[in-house]
């Protein structure tokens, strides 16, 4: 392996400190991962701020929706990976659950707890829900760029081994073997999808949201960001053993019925839009 490393000019070592620096005083050290998150929400609020404004709607929405949007995707991304991923372990140590620092967050997860907080967001301030969703998917892309571009500084989520010129040699992977040979920067590849996914369903919402019906944005958003992410899950090596005697890993078989679900928003019968309260 070595000679092939050898042969590949594009190659990147991957060699980047996880933490971008330590708070003085109380030696409390701030990680990469966790600035491009708070990153990826804040800028994702003055993009909602924007697309309300234009819609007629106040600042204040997106201030409650930022909350619920928050708590339902940190307690969903946690909750997920707790159950989909390790519950037996979690099940002997049940307060090992809280203990988010240590990592262990699933995107699938997150999904849920988004549609879920948007859900009681949507009851109690009398909003339509594909309303809504048409227009937050929008943010949720860039957010899981920024999410997806930590796993990257974390060197966490490793694609298989390549041998294309654009393979990375994570210097920092645990366990230490993984660090040995070229790999797919699978996590760089979604970071990109996601960016062009922001930008189809921008577009449709700036140019297209008067001709389509509520859900349609949100079923393409569905429809690709999983189709793309089942296809990914074949570059990635499987992050926990059991997935390896499944005939499809754990994140493609939660892929599934998002994309069902995200084809049957597109192609369902038209209906008369609904906006707000």
């Amino acid at each position: 392996m070595t000679d092939l490393i050898n042969s590949l000019p594009l190659i990147i070592h991957w060699d980047i400190d996880p933490t971008a620096f330590t708070i003085p005083f109380i030696d409390w050290p701030v990680r990469w991962y966790g600035i491009l998150f708070v990153l990826g929400l804040i800028v994702s609020e003055y993009v909602l701020f924007y697309i309300f404004e234009q819609e007629g709607k106040t600042k204040k929405n997106v201030e409650d929706l930022a909350v619920y949007v928050v708590i339902g995707t940190i307690v969903g991304a946690r909750l997920g990976h707790v159950f989909f991923y390790d519950a037996m372990d979690y099940l002997r140590n049940p307060l090992d659950i809280l203990k988010v620092w240590e990592g262990g967050l699933a995107s699938h997860g997150g999904a849920i707890g988004i549609l879920t907080a948007i859900y009681l967001y949507c009851r109690k301030y009398k909003f339509e829900f594909l309303w809504i969703m048409d227009r937050l998917v929008i943010v949720v892309c860039f957010t899981g760029a920024c999410i997806r571009t930590g796993n990257l500084m974390n060197s966490e989520i490793l694609g298989t081994i390549t041998d294309l010129p654009w393979g990375f040699v994570f210097e920092n992977a645990y366990p230490e073997f993984l660090a040995q040979d070229p790999r797919h920067p699978a996590q760089l590849y979604e970071a990109v999808y996601c960016i062009f996914l922001m930008g189809l369903t921008y577009w449709l919402w700036k140019e297209k949201r008067t001709q389509l019906q509520n859900g349609f944005i949100f079923g393409i958003f569905m429809v690709v960001l999983f189709t793309l992410r089942f296809l990914d899950e074949f570059l990635k090596i499987n992050q926990e053993a059991f997935e390896n005697d499944l005939p499809l890993n754990m994140g493609q078989l939660l892929s599934i019925p998002f994309v069902i679900a995200g084809l049957y928003l597109i192609f369902r019968p038209q209906r008369k839009q609904v906006s707000t309260s």
